[in-house]
């Protein structure tokens, strides 16, 4: 597998921040579609003309950036490398959302070496606001560096959570987790984006975010974002692999261990 220094990140990452917010203005223009455009995968899983079209751009720009690489990409386009090098793109994350014209929804594109991030960017076309870090390099919304909030009780916190659209397996020990989270901290909220919440919790506008039955695309991109940022990105028992695990804990850190307790108490 192709190893990258420094440098070699920072340019790629510059370039995929380009192709990112060239798709996704593209994207925002298409924002009217019509309901005749919109396939019904599940009852709560959509996907459009436009989460097509918009992953052929992004395969095919970053198939030139890094050729060596394959793809890892929600609607299956482009084919996974056996090196290990791949680009995972969840060109929009937020359909749901984007249908029904909620301004929510972003594009998260990753380059991932096996299981280890390299680089990422998340695009908010509604907010202009494009948040992107590659490993070792710091983390950044639109060329200012950012990091995670400084607050460390979990009762000051303000935690964010998505409810999976087709896999209920867990879903009482989810709700009732729901309800202990609701009680113990500042709110909860719930956006309709993973993507989005692990950028904001990058930012610092939540402390936290997690779910289970996530897919690797909703989280490659945040998850070297929150890193990057300070934070701390893990499956809900504490272990490494929240890219391709079956849930994921995104937090400042500093509530971590905080946010694995209490959810242990349900998983």
């Amino acid at each position: 597998m192709k190893e990258f220094n420094q440098n070699e990140l920072a340019d790629i990452t510059a370039k995929l921040v380009e192709i990112s917010v060239e798709t996704g203005n593209w994207m925002k223009e298409q924002t009217h579609i019509h309901e005749g455009n919109v396939e019904i995968k599940t009852t709560n899983n959509l996907v459009t003309v436009v989460d097509k079209e918009s992953e052929r751009r992004f395969v095919e720009a970053l198939h030139k950036l890094v050729p060596e690489a394959g793809f890892v990409a929600e609607e299956g386009t482009g084919e996974r490398s056996a090196s290990g090098l791949n680009w995972v793109i969840d060109p929009l994350d937020g359909t749901t959302n984007f249908v029904h014209g909620v301004p929510v929804w972003c594009t998260s594109v990753a380059l991932c070496a096996g299981t280890i991030p390299l680089s990422g960017v998340i695009f908010d076309p509604s907010s202009n606001e494009c948040y992107s870090a590659y490993q070792g390099g710091g983390a950044f919304m639109n060329q200012h560096r950012i990091k995670v909030s400084g607050i460390d009780k979990l009762e000051q916190a303000l935690l964010a959570t998505g409810f999976p659209y087709d896999d209920f397996g867990r879903e009482q020990q989810y709700i009732a987790l729901f309800r202990e989270l609701m009680r113990s901290t500042r709110g909860m909220r719930r956006l309709g984006s993973a993507a989005l919440d692990m950028a904001w919790t990058a930012i610092g506008r939540f402390e936290g975010f997690y779910e289970y039955g996530l897919n690797p695309w909703d989280v490659a991109a945040g998850t070297i974002i929150i890193r990057e940022a300070g934070g701390l990105v893990t499956e809900f028992n504490g272990a490494n692999n929240p890219i391709f695990g079956e849930d994921l804990i995104c937090t400042n850190g500093r509530i971590h261990h905080q946010m694995i307790e209490v959810v242990g108490r349900f998983f």
